[in-house]
């Protein structure tokens, strides 16, 4: 189990400090609408020899204690770079949407997207929103990714809305069906099963990947154009290095 430590910013009300407890998290992954635009994911990854996804989407488990909130993390090697995604979390509050990097090793992707997902902490930001504050207007919200190397040199990396990705509860129908009865009851009701988080999908990269080195930073943001505010979270790298 890892304990996360958020403030959560209701519509309405004072920001409460609140303890998250996760046992189980999961990686969606080629979750969009568009079919072309999954297709144009594959192709990214395909450049770099790796398979196309038998189904999509896909929902790949990860050891929840991968789950980050440190301001720096290490990775082996300087093949590896973020991914911005909403993340959605149960919570003692309900769900809970806050902004997260699918942060992934490009090299291990080549021979196994399960182990990529493994291998790398999973940043994710100290404040979070109720899912329902924003479930009436969950298409107009913004995904933004930016990549800064050591020498301060910012690129723009990801954008653009989420309307392009599966809502949450489609997500959480398709894995549901997954893993059995119980969690299908739970994907009815619309909610995550308990002590889960999912990262709902991320947006095709403008440009090339990124091959993060130590110093490099990946800055994120979730924007919300209808209600005027912003989850941010930035992180850099530590690059250790390969010892054969």
């Amino acid at each position: 189990m890892t304990t996360l430590s958020l403030t959560v910013f209701p519509l309405n009300g004072a920001a409460t400090a609140l303890p998250v407890e996760i046992d189980t998290l999961v990686i969606a992954g080629w979750a969009g609408r568009d079919a072309q635009a999954i297709q144009a994911h594959i192709d990214e990854l395909a450049a770099l020899g790796v398979a196309p996804p038998t189904s999509t989407p896909c929902f790949y488990r990860v050891a929840a204690s991968q789950l980050t909130q440190a301001e720096t993390v290490e990775v082996l090697g300087t093949h590896t770079s973020g991914e911005v995604e909403c993340v959605l979390l149960d919570s003692p509050l309900g769900t809970l949407v806050t902004i997260g990097s699918d942060h992934t090793d490009r090299k291990a992707e080549a021979y196994s997207v399960a182990v990529s997902k493994q291998v790398c902490a999973k940043p994710l930001a100290r404040e979070a929103w109720r899912y329902a504050d924003v479930a009436a207007h969950w298409d107009q919200l913004q995904l933004r990714a930016t990549v800064v190397d050591a020498s301060g040199q910012a690129r723009p990396y990801q954008r653009g809305a989420v309307d392009g990705l599966l809502p949450p509860p489609a997500l959480w129908r398709g894995y549901a069906q997954t893993e059995g009865a119980h969690a299908m009851s739970e994907a009815h009701e619309g909610a995550l099963p308990a002590r889960c988080a999912m990262f709902s999908g991320t947006l095709a990269v403008h440009g090339e990947l990124a091959a993060m080195t130590s110093g490099d930073a990946f800055e994120m943001e979730l924007h919300d154009p209808v209600l005027g505010r912003s989850l941010r979270q930035r992180y850099s790298v530590r690059a250790l290095p390969v010892v054969a």
